[in-house]
Parts: C-alpha cells; structure tokens; sequence
C-alpha cells in the first residue's frame, strides 16, 4: 500500500493474510509490511509464523499473529471477530490453500486427500470470509481478496480435486464482486501460475514461467490498489490456459498430457500437530 494511500486513511490501514506461513502468503505480508499497517496473519506453522511475524515487524508494522486451521470454522469465527472488534479490518486475503494430485507412484490422489483439499481451499475461504464481510456490511466498506488458480479455468488430469475447488472459490469471488458492491465493498480474483513456493517444490514436472513469491505479492498488490477484477499471472501461461479452456477436449486433453505432473505428499499436513486457535498479540 502506498504511503500516500495509508496518509489518506483515518486509523491504521489494516491487513488480514490467510496462509500467511506459505510462499504467498509470507510475501504478501512482507510486501504490506509498513509503518502505520496492522497486519492479522493466520497460519498453521509456529515457527514459520514467528519468523515471518520478526520481518514484518521489522518493515515497520504491528502484526498479530493467530495460529489456525482455516478448516475449523468455530475458531475462525472467534479469531477474526475478535481481531475485527480490535482492528477493523480493510483488507482480507483469503490465502490458505492446499494442493494435492496424481502420487509419485502414479495412483491417484487418495480420498482422504480430496476431502482435505476442499475442507481447506473451498471451506476454509468460506470460514474466512463469512465472519468479516457481516463485519465489513456494518462499515459499508472494505476489501477481499479471494486466492484461487490458472488450473480453475480448466480442470488439470493431474490434480482433480485442487483443480475443482479452485474454480468454486473463483466462481464464488465473482458472485460476490457483484452482490457486495453496492455495499461499499471490493472483491477481486487472483488467479496465479506456479509460484515459487514449499507447495509448488512438492510438483513433480514442467512449470512454465514459474514466478517468485515476491514478484506474484507486488502484483497482487498492485491489482488489488487498482480494484481489479481478475489479477492474472503470468500473462503467457494465462493466455494458454484460456485457449485450452476454450478447445474441444479432444484437442485440449492430449495437449494436457505434455504437462502432466506428480505431487509429493505433504508430511506436515499429513501430520496435523499444529496449535489452533491461540492468538500472539504483540
């Protein structure tokens, strides 16, 4: 956010960042890391989160950090209506997701993990929205950010189920653009390729002009500043995925093929053991 944004606003400028341990989420919070932000980042990894916290303490910013799983929507709820209550928030970014696929073995990915991959890249956005647009309505103002895919536009043989419930949050972002606008509220999509990140090294394959995480975080900020629709990225893999979209599936499948792909298991995830629901004020 630009200083002359921030000088402009009444109180702090007021930043919530789902996944924020992950290699978007982390940038996005270095990147709105500021003197005069508040930054709420919600995460599953404490010790990630500590680190990532130190740095944007060191850009200047007040950060709480609220450790929990985006899929537990009670603790959600009493986290973000709390933070709110403190800090009204500006701008959330419902971040967190997972990915899961294909296995290395080449069996499919496993029910257990379809389910997880929608408990936390559909359900879990709707846990973090929910809460803080009946927050935001009260206001008549503020702004979201729902994280979703390139692979939602056109559904990926190698990852069914991280494919599917990303074109559902999209889907849902785009309803809610319109059905909150007249009540002050901005909502925009972002739609990234592969970025560099612990989630894409678990990608076993080709990854056609992957991006750092702290390119993809300048250009969702920019978006964002502009209230953009559908932030796009990169622009070559956007346009290939479009015109896939829009082939017949006989000539958009064996294309498909060329880039095929593995996803490793996520033993973290696999092992569950983070804290949930306890809150770092600071």
């Amino acid at each position: 956010m630009s200083s002359a944004v921030r000088s402009s606003l009444p109180r702090p400028f007021v930043v919530v960042i789902t996944g924020a341990t992950g290699g978007i989420g982390s940038a996005l919070a270095r990147v709105y890391s500021a003197p005069g932000v508040v930054l709420g980042l919600v995460g599953r990894q404490a010790a990630r989160m500590g680190d990532v916290a130190a740095q944007c303490r060191a850009g200047g910013a007040e950060v709480e950090t609220m450790l929990a799983d985006v899929a537990d929507a009670a603790a959600m709820r009493e986290l973000l209506t709390g933070f709110d209550q403190r800090h009204p928030i500006d701008l959330i970014v419902a971040n967190a997701g997972i990915t899961s696929g294909r296995q290395p073995d080449g069996e499919p990915e496993s029910w257990a993990a379809v389910q997880r991959v929608f408990a936390v890249n559909l359900m879990g956005v709707l846990h973090t929205l929910t809460p803080v647009i009946e927050r935001m309505r009260m206001r008549r103002q503020g702004q979201i950010a729902v994280i979703g895919s390139i692979a939602a536009w056109r559904g990926l043989p190698s990852c069914p189920a991280y494919s599917a419930s990303k074109a559902a949050v999209e889907t849902y972002a785009t309803a809610l653009r319109g059905s909150l606008a007249e009540q002050g509220i901005k909502v925009s999509v972002v739609s990234p390729g592969y970025v560099a990140s612990p989630m894409s090294a678990r990608v076993k394959g080709l990854k056609p002009f992957i991006v750092s995480a702290d390119r993809a975080a300048r250009i969702i900020r920019r978006g964002l500043e502009r209230n953009r629709r559908h932030i796009a990225f990169p622009w070559p893999v956007s346009l290939a995925t479009a015109i896939l979209a829009a082939l017949p599936a006989g000539l958009a499948d064996p294309l498909l093929r060329l880039f095929s792909f593995s996803v490793e298991p996520d033993l973290a995830e696999m092992a569950g053991s983070e804290p949930h629901g306890a809150v770092d004020v600071r």
